[in-house]
């Protein structure tokens, strides 16, 4: 399979020759392999992991996002990466950084919406009298 994980800003990974592929969404944890049927994904703040035949088993932070298998071609979406070797580092991560990121993101989310509903009863308001 041909493996390109993207970040807003970058193409973080390009590997070709992977051999497997094992992503976390909000289902489940799900396993990729090459004869796989198409498919999207939505995922979860978690580790990604993949393996090539040169380089073996590789693990990668990453941040919610989508993945998209048509063929051969793997390409994941995702706001957020960092590729280490050490997994209770990434899990580390993952728990202190990219989730508490998505905290923030819901209270922000949260005032957004009872601005808006307060704009709203306002709006309301005056163009009732």
């Amino acid at each position: 399979m041909h493996l390109k994980l993207l970040l807003p800003s970058q193409i973080f990974i390009d590997k070709t020759d992977v051999t497997e592929i094992i992503v976390e969404t909000s289902q489940g944890s799900y396993g990729l392999l090459a004869h796989r049927l198409d498919c999207v994904a939505v995922l979860t703040p978690g580790i990604l992991t993949f393996s090539t035949v040169a380089d073996g088993e590789l693990f990668v932070a990453v941040d919610e996002g989508v993945l998209v298998k048509t063929g051969a071609d793997v390409l994941i979406s995702v706001r957020n990466a960092l590729a280490g070797s050490d997994l209770s580092q990434l899990h580390s991560v993952v728990e202190e950084d990219f989730l508490v990121i998505n905290d923030q993101e819901q209270q922000v989310r949260t005032v957004m919406a009872k601005l808006e509903n307060g704009f709203l009863r306002m709006f309301v308001n005056f163009k009732q009298q």
